[in-house]
């Protein structure tokens, strides 16, 4: 028999010989209040890979409600969730195990809209009036109290009709009112028909903790840090490439007009509401906390340095 020769040997051992096992990637939960397009940052790092990209696989799942995705986080059914970190802030200071771990809106994303033929000045103007504005608790609602109150009124001065979040675009193009407290994409739709935007919270406020990333004090390292990595990367790229981020969102909301879409987007990118980066100033976090607490909704402010995971922020942020 004749001796096999080296390159068919090198082959045929190649061939029989166990394949070196692949490196699997982490695996996390991330629980969000509701599908919202401030949670955009999420979805690029989702629908564009940046998650797999940073090691890590990231299932969705949405609550319904802020406090629902925090238990989930809480209970440890999920590793991550969105929504405002007053939440988290109120959480933590009852003795649960939570903090936040990364920026996902950093502008007090709530706008006042008229309809065309109101008589807007200023803040005063709104004395006796109707106001649509979203449920309680929620933080458009508690913005507009803050600014009542900022302008020497109370919520006596008007009339609020609170409807469930979304649907303020209804009873405000129906005429049951003149002026509606607003989130996005809400507040484009009815731009679209014609109503005006008098005043815009982002403007106001500059940076704004807003919303951001919770988890427990002992999660995985590794898990948070891929985690807040893809968030990096897609925040990243929402600036970089702005088309690709209206993309997302159009594929995210598939029933809402195109045009709509894409006036939200590039609104929250220019009033800068999407932030810069992960970061979580604590000048941003203190403001956006100091509105809950004059509310009544919070004692006092957390501890910056305990409260926010600068940890994984600075590893994510290096070189960007």
């Amino acid at each position: 028999m004749k001796p096999l020769r080296p390159a068919l040997l090198a082959a045929l051992l190649a061939f029989t010989s166990p394949l070196p096992a692949l490196a699997a990637n982490l695996k996390a939960t991330v629980s969000q209040a509701f599908q919202s397009m401030l949670y955009l940052p999420l979805y690029v790092a989702i629908d564009e890979g940046l998650f797999e990209e940073a090691g890590i696989d990231v299932t969705k799942e949405t609550a319904g409600a802020p406090s629902v995705a925090l238990s989930a986080v809480i209970s440890k059914s999920a590793q991550f969730s969105i929504h405002g970190p007053e939440w988290t802030a109120v959480a933590s200071s009852k003795g649960a195990p939570v903090n936040v771990v990364a920026n996902v809106v950093n502008g007090a994303a709530v706008w006042i809209a008229t309809a065309p033929d109101f008589p807007w000045t200023d803040v005063k103007s709104l004395k006796g009036q109707t106001i649509v504005t979203g449920l309680m608790p929620t933080t458009s609602t508690s913005l507009f109290l803050k600014l009542l109150k900022e302008n020497g009124m109370s919520k006596d001065d008007v009339t609020l009709t609170q409807v469930a979040l979304g649907t303020e675009p209804g009873p405000f193009l129906a005429g049951q009112a003149k002026v509606a407290v607003m989130y996005e994409p809400g507040l484009d739709q009815v731009v679209a028909k014609g109503m005006k935007v008098v005043l815009g919270f982002p403007e106001k406020y500059g940076p704004y903790a807003f919303s951001a990333v919770s988890a427990r004090k002992d999660v995985d390292p590794a898990v948070a840090q891929a985690f807040v990595n893809g968030m990096q990367a897609a925040i990243r790229l929402m600036h970089a490439e702005p088309a690709r981020a209206v993309a997302v969102a159009k594929k995210e909301f598939p029933n809402l007009d195109p045009a709509v879409i894409q006036a939200a987007v590039k609104r929250m990118m220019n009033e800068k509401v999407y932030p810069d980066s992960v970061e979580i100033t604590k000048e941003a976090m203190t403001l956006g906390l100091d509105t809950q607490i004059a509310l009544g909704n919070l004692s006092a402010q957390p501890d910056y340095a305990t409260f926010v995971r600068r940890d994984f922020i600075t590893k994510a942020t290096a070189g960007n």
